[in-house]
């Protein structure tokens, strides 16, 4: 034989002995031998102890996953370890160990080895016990010794959990929670994993439970991962049912959503997006989005729900930016009951009443809302929505029938711009500003009403009934405070308003004026409309002091001049009204009227004094002659002409308002 063939002969058969003793010693030798050797690299690598503690064994199986190669012959490894645990760092206050895993089964492929790549096709691990910590500090469990990067890559392709547990208790996020996890039976919904949570989060109970594919996403990233859930925190309810693409990054979410709770406010610390206080919602529809290194772009569409009594449907998007995120959509009610916007717009919601207990609510004297606004959080996220409530539920007295409102919430500053509501046949449209940048809230308002209808403005005041005619009106106002009540309290501008045409109940004017003979005779024969020559009205505010500059009602029969004041602060009135008749009035009372009392319970009292000395000149009359016994009730009118002229080119001058805080003599009253 050749020196050549028998050097490659023997060489070969060398080579068959080496493996085959290998293959021997592998199959023959006691890996438990091998413990400490292990316990102690994997110690070394992860700065924390650890142990199998267990019997460790080796055996070797057929790819379960046949390729229809060569490699298919290829046999692989499968390791088997009982009792593995991995210790806690010092700090930690749960329990000594972090990881307690009563038997892990792993293979390993052998051939991509050779280009230093670690495949485990299936990792199972039976009776897992992993908690999680995090300090408030930023400490965490889970975050191990850094080593200089590895020449080797791990490809962990499955996970499977059987009867496991993870519990999570993280002082940043306030979360004490834990899930219990086992491995489902395979089916055709490609649900692997299923879960049971219980804990709390910022207080509140937390439990839920749901189903998910495999906890490791597959080889292939791409295929979307299915999810089905349902949680709850407190009271807000959440379930999803969807997929996820490329789990361990969230790349993109496609699921149906359904939210309920006791109001969105609640959702802040699920959400970080800032949501107004509102009753009890729930809303479903379509979530999908993609994540980004800032957070990510999600679109809530197409949803439909209730707030309170109130419809709600639109599509809202979610687009995280610098220096804040923006939310932007729109929001339409076919039926928006007006009590359940009024925790939005600072009115005492009844959650805030039994949270804070009856005493702490809207005092039982007073009518302005006096919840406070909540800014802390108007600087965490930019908003751009749209809402429009097409049929207004409201109280009978309050002739409200439509909204239409843009919000724009930009640096902790909110803008309604415009806010249009439709009134009594016409509508106010109003442009509000609310600085929430200090500790205060500056706020600036300009209200124009127009085309309002006296009898629809009054629906419920019956001599108003038989009223024609259109009020037309300005307001500029700027204020400070943080809730409706302290604003009106400390505001300051004027307001215009102007009726120029129409005419108003005659059975009305005889009332104010205490016309006793003419009210009779319209009681008789009914009332009748008497043409309404104007009414303007031209007030200023100066630190929530309401004072008439200018309040006349002129008709062919009588005008009616008011004076006064109305405190915002205290809500109290004290106006008085002097009827002036025109023309020829049998048994007329006519005497002053004062208007006082709370905003709550309004007084009108008489002056008694005119009132006594046309009564005594009466009856001291009466003595002498039964006939002239009702001159001094007889009121011969004035001759004067209407001041119609005059009023509306007072009135017609656009309302003015000082910088919020300030007066027009530039003072400044605290707010406080």
């Amino acid at each position: 034989m050749p020196r050549t063939k028998k050097i490659i002969t023997w060489g070969a058969i060398g080579s068959s002995v080496i493996v085959f003793a290998c293959l021997i010693f592998l199959l023959a030798f006691d890996w438990n031998h091998a413990r400490p050797w292990i316990n102690t690299r994997v110690s070394e690598a992860t700065g924390r102890d650890f142990a199998i503690n267990g019997d460790l064994s080796l055996s070797w199986q057929r790819p379960q996953v046949s390729t229809g190669s060569w490699r298919d012959w290829v046999p692989t490894p499968r390791l088997s370890a009982q009792d593995v645990s991995l210790s806690n760092p010092d700090w930690s206050r749960t329990s000594p160990n972090m990881v307690e895993v009563g038997h892990i089964t792993f293979s390993v492929n052998p051939l991509p080895l050779l280009n230093k790549t670690i495949v485990i096709p299936t990792l199972q691990l039976d009776d897992p016990i992993v908690k999680l910590e995090r300090m408030r500090d930023g400490r965490n469990n889970w975050t191990f010794k850094q080593n200089a990067p590895s020449a080797w890559a791990l490809d962990l392709q499955n996970l499977l959990l059987y009867k496991g547990e993870i519990s999570l208790k993280d002082e940043i996020k306030n979360i004490d929670a834990k899930a219990s996890i086992d491995t489902l039976e395979p089916d055709v919904s490609n649900f692997v994993m299923g879960w049971k949570l219980s804990g709390t989060f910022n207080g509140a109970r937390v439990s839920g439970d749901g189903k998910a594919g495999a906890l490791l996403a597959l080889k292939n990233v791409d295929q979307p991962f299915p999810v089905q859930a349902q949680l709850n925190v407190g009271k807000t309810s959440i379930r999803v049912k969807g997929t996820i693409t490329k789990p361990q990054e969230l790349a993109a979410i496609d699921m149906q959503l359904h939210l309920s709770g006791a109001s969105m406010a609640d959702l802040y610390p699920l959400t970080g997006i800032t949501l107004p206080k509102t009753p009890a919602f729930s809303t479903e529809g379509h979530l999908v989005g993609i994540t980004n290194a800032l957070g990510g772009n999600w679109t809530y569409e197409k949803f439909s729900g209730k707030v309170g009594e109130s419809d709600i449907r639109g599509t809202l998007a979610y687009e995280s930016k610098k220096p804040r995120p923006l939310l932007s959509g729109s929001v339409v009610s076919n039926l928006l009951r007006l009590s359940d916007l009024g925790p939005i717009i600072g009115a005492d919601s009844n959650e805030s009443k039994k949270e804070r207990g009856a005493a702490a609510s809207q005092p039982e004297n007073k009518v302005l809302p006096v919840e406070k606004f909540s800014t802390e959080r108007w600087g965490s996220i930019d908003a751009d929505v749209k809402i429009s409530g097409r049929k207004i539920v409201r109280d009978a007295s309050l002739p409200i029938e439509n909204l239409d409102m843009h919000l724009i919430l930009s640096d902790r500053v909110v803008t309604l711009m415009p806010l249009n509501f439709g009134v009594a046949g016409g509508n106010m449209i109003g442009n509000i500003k609310l600085d929430g940048r200090n500790n205060i809230i500056k706020a600036q308002a300009r209200i124009s009403a127009r085309h309002l209808k006296l009898k629809q403005l009054f629906p419920t005041f019956q001599p108003m009934q038989a009223s024609f005619g259109e009020i037309n009106g300005d307001a500029s106002l700027s204020a400070t405070g943080n809730s409706i009540a302290s604003m009106l309290a400390n505001s300051n501008g004027e307001i215009k308003t102007l009726i120029n045409e129409g005419t108003i109940s005659k059975l009305l004017l005889e009332q104010i004026g205490l016309n006793i003979g003419n009210i009779v005779l319209s009681e008789l024969f009914g009332d009748k409309q008497v043409q309404l020559n104007c009414m303007a009205s031209d007030l200023t505010v100066t630190n929530g002091i309401v004072q008439t500059r200018t309040l006349i009602v002129d008709t062919d029969d009588a005008t009616l001049y008011l004076t006064g004041k109305i405190d915002l602060a205290q809500e109290k009135l004290d106006l008085t009204i002097n009827p002036k008749s025109k023309g020829l009035r049998i048994v007329s009372l006519r005497t002053p009227i004062y208007v006082t009392g709370n905003f709550k319970t309004p007084q009108v009292k008489i002056d008694k004094g005119v009132l006594a000395l046309k009564a005594g000149s009466a009856i001291a009359l009466g003595a002498l002659a039964p006939v002239t016994a009702l001159l001094p009730l007889v009121n011969v009118g004035s001759n004067e002409d209407n001041k119609c002229k005059t009023l509306l080119k007072e009135v017609q001058a656009k309302p003015v308002a000082p910088p919020p805080g300030k007066t027009y003599k530039g003072k400044v009253r605290d707010p406080a």
